[in-house]
């Protein structure tokens, strides 16, 4: 992919690029982006795949002024004008569905369709009680367990990684703690705006996912007008990652319809 880095409003933001085509926006899940995933290839057969790294995550820096996922969606804007993006089709996952969720409040008439995949950013069941289990406090391996189908084929290895890389999944579980532990995992106001979205939205769930319930994502998919969901099987929190091929074809196939 080609790879540049573009100022905005103080950050040095890292942007990946392949393809040709109608431009598709892809905005990463907690760990990050890797031009070398399966699901890149085939995102970008016939389109115009734009992957910015979140800043604060892998080589975009994080200016002193960012401190939540509102900052970052008015960035990501920001980022259009300057690839001269007037409208683009939107894949957000996770905390990348979050971004995508607030830019499609901002700024409804900018967005052709869009596929959250296993997002995050709303706040749905009981005060008391949390609607996504707390990663930050639980152990690594109970994670895994929870965020995945298979955690054994996915199992976090140190040694199979480079310096580079390992200060980078360190540095980016840093960034999503600080935009995402307080308030845990949602913006309050994000549920009172979700009524502005226009664009045609997938919500999109692994069966296998124990991070985020097939409730909660009911639940947030009706507060957006329209909204549909699909599932994705044999696949947790990261279908994109676990699943590539059922992700892309789901992915495409609603992006074509």
């Amino acid at each position: 992919m080609r790879r540049t880095t573009i100022a905005i409003a103080g950050c040095e933001l890292e942007v990946h690029e392949d393809g040709a085509g109608a431009p598709l926006l892809f905005l990463h899940a907690g760990d990050g982006f890797r031009a070398g995933d399966p699901y890149v290839a085939a995102l970008s057969a016939n389109r115009r795949l734009i992957c910015p790294s979140h800043p604060g995550f892998g080589k975009s820096t994080l200016p002193d002024w960012i401190d939540n996922v509102a900052d970052i969606a008015i960035i990501y804007l920001e980022l259009m004008d300057k690839l001269s993006l007037t409208k683009v089709d939107l894949v957000g996952c996770s905390i990348g569905g979050w971004i995508s969720a607030e830019m499609m409040t901002m700024a409804p008439e900018r967005f052709g369709k869009a596929a959250l995949v296993g997002p995050i950013g709303v706040k749905t069941g009981p005060a008391d009680k949390l609607d996504i289990p707390d990663i930050f406090t639980l152990p690594a391996a109970d994670v895994a367990k929870l965020g995945f189908h298979d955690p054994a084929k996915f199992a976090f290895d140190p040694s199979k990684l480079s310096d580079e890389e390992l200060s980078i999944q360190l540095r980016n579980r840093e960034t999503l703690a600080l935009l995402a532990w307080e308030p845990y995992m949602h913006n309050e106001k994000l549920p009172r705006r979700l009524h502005r979205v226009a664009s045609p939205t997938l919500f999109m769930r692994g069966a296998s996912d124990g991070l985020l319930s097939a409730a909660y994502i009911e639940r947030y998919a009706a507060l957006v007008k329209g909204a549909a969901i699909a599932t994705i099987p044999e696949a947790g929190h990261l279908p994109h990652i676990e699943a590539p091929g059922a992700f892309a074809k789901a992915t495409l196939d609603f992006l074509a319809a």
